[in-house]
C-alpha cells in the first residue's frame, strides 16, 4: 500500500458527516460595496481582477465544516502552517462562460474535482467532498453572476485550491486543511503565437513524482527554467522526459499537441503529465470530427524531422488560461524550426471553434459539459 493511499484511507475513515452538511442552504455573506464598477471588461489583464466574494470551508477534528461565501479579502494565518514549509497545497483552474442567451454556464465541474481530487490524494490532503466543491461553487459563481465576462475571448477564471492549515513547524502530514475558491475575468493568456524551445537540461518532473497534481511545488520549481528560457527571447518550453531522446512531455504549462501528416499527435497521459480538461474536451471533439488522435511519444529528433519535411503543419499548447495557444517557432538543440501560418481551416482552428462554440451555448452540448446557472 502506497502511502497517499493510506493517507486518504484514514482521511476518509475520519470524514464523520461532510456528505451532510450541505442539507442545509450555504450561508452568504455579501461584500457591502461592490468592485464591478471598475472593471473595464475590454482590457481585462489576466490574473488582477478579483470577484467580489470567495467561498471558504475548514477541516478539523476529521470533518469539513459547512460552507460560507463571504467578500473576497485577507485571510490570517500563522507563519507555522504546515503548507507554507512543507508545500501541501493544491489548486485547480476552471471556467465560467456567458452564453449567447445570456445564462452562466460553468465548464466541467466533474472532470476538474476529480483531478483536483487525484491531487490531494497525491499530496496527502483530506479530500473535499463532492457536495462541497460542487454545489459551493454554483452558489458562488450565482452570488458574483455579474463578473462573468461576454466579450469575445474572455472568461470568468475560478481557482479552487485548499492548503495545509495546522500550525505547526514539525515535519508531518497535515491534519487540518482550509478550502477555498475565488474567481476573476481574465482575457486571452496569450495575445500572440508562441516561439518555444525544447528544454534538453531541466526537467519539470520526474516519473513517480508529483508532475500529474496540480500542486504549488510544481509550478515553482518550473520558474527558474523558464525564467532563463526568456531571457534568450523565448516565450515557452517544451519539457521532456530527460532521456536521450528527449520525448516530448508539455509546454509550459500547457499540455501540447502536434499536427503531423493530418493526425494530432500528443504526449501519453503519464504520472509526469497532467491531466488537462482541455486536453480531453479537445480530443474528444477531434475524434469526433474524424480527425485522426494518436497518443504516443515523441522525441525531438522527430520533432525537428516532421518540420524540416514539411509533414508536422501545427503545433499548439491546451490548457484551462490558454484554451489553445498555436506554436510558430520551435527551436530544438540550437537550431530554430518554424512552422506554418495559421491556418482558419486548419485542424487547430476547426477543433477549437467548435469547443467554444459548445461552451457558449451556440452548438448543442451533446457531451453534457456545461452546469448551466
Amino acid at each position: 500500500m502506497n502511502n497517499s493511499y493510506s493517507c486518504q484511507a484514514e482521511f476518509q475513515h475520519n470524514l464523520k458527516a461532510c456528505y451532510m452538511i450541505l442539507t442545509e442552504k450555504i450561508s452568504v455573506r455579501r461584500t457591502a460595496r461592490s468592485r464591478l464598477r471598475e472593471v473595464d471588461f475590454n482590457n481585462l489583464d489576466f490574473g488582477k481582477m478579483i470577484s467580489d466574494h470567495m467561498l471558504t470551508s475548514e477541516y478539523k477534528d476529521g470533518e469539513w465544516n459547512a460552507p460560507y461565501i463571504m467578500p473576497y479579502g485577507d485571510i490570517v494565518f500563522s507563519p507555522t502552517i504546515l503548507a507554507l514549509h512543507y508545500g501541501q497545497m493544491v489548486f485547480e483552474g476552471m471556467k465560467a462562460f456567458k452564453m449567447k442567451d445570456g445564462r452562466n454556464s460553468i465548464f466541467r465541474i466533474k472532470k476538474h474535482y476529480d483531478r483536483f481530487s487525484k491531487s490531494l490524494e497525491r499530496m496527502c490532503m483530506a479530500p473535499v467532498p463532492y457536495e462541497i466543491f460542487s454545489e459551493g461553487l454554483i452558489e458562488l459563481i450565482k452570488v458574483d453572476a455579474g463578473w462573468v465576462p461576454d466579450t469575445e475571448g474572455s472568461a470568468l477564471y475560478i481557482r479552487p485550491f485548499s492548503f495545509a492549515s495546522e500550525e505547526r513547524f514539525g515535519v508531518k502530514v497535515s491534519d487540518e486543511y482550509r478550502f477555498i475558491i475565488f474567481s476573476g475575468p481574465v482575457g486571452p493568456y496569450y495575445s500572440k503565437p508562441l516561439k518555444v524551445k525544447v528544454e534538453d537540461k531541466y526537467m519539470r518532473a520526474s516519473r513517480g513524482g508529483t508532475g500529474f497534481a496540480k500542486c504549488g511545488g510544481n509550478y515553482g520549481a518550473a520558474f527558474y527554467p523558464l525564467q532563463q528560457a526568456k531571457k534568450e527571447g523565448f516565450d515557452q518550453v517544451l519539457w521532456t522526459d530527460g532521456t536521450p531522446e528527449l520525448n516530448i512531455e508539455e509546454s509550459g504549462t500547457m499540455n501540447v499537441m502536434f499536427v503531423i501528416n493530418n493526425a494530432i499527435v500528443t504526449p501519453p497521459l503519464s504520472d509526469s503529465i497532467l491531466d488537462g480538461v482541455t486536453r480531453d474536451s479537445f480530443l474528444t471533439i477531434a475524434k469526433d470530427m474524424g480527425i485522426k488522435v494518436e497518443e504516443r511519444k515523441i522525441g525531438a529528433k522527430e520533432l525537428a524531422e516532421s518540420i524540416q519535411k514539411g509533414i508536422l503543419t501545427e503545433a499548439f499548447g491546451t490548457g484551462t488560461a490558454a484554451v489553445v495557444a498555436p506554436i510558430q517557432e520551435i527551436h530544438i538543440l540550437g537550431k530554430d524550426h518554424r512552422i506554418g501560418d495559421i491556418k482558419d481551416n486548419g485542424v487547430m482552428s476547426k477543433v477549437r471553434n467548435e469547443l467554444n462554440a459548445i461552451r457558449l451555448g451556440e452548438k448543442p452540448d451533446k457531451y453534457k459539459w456545461n452546469t448551466i446557472i
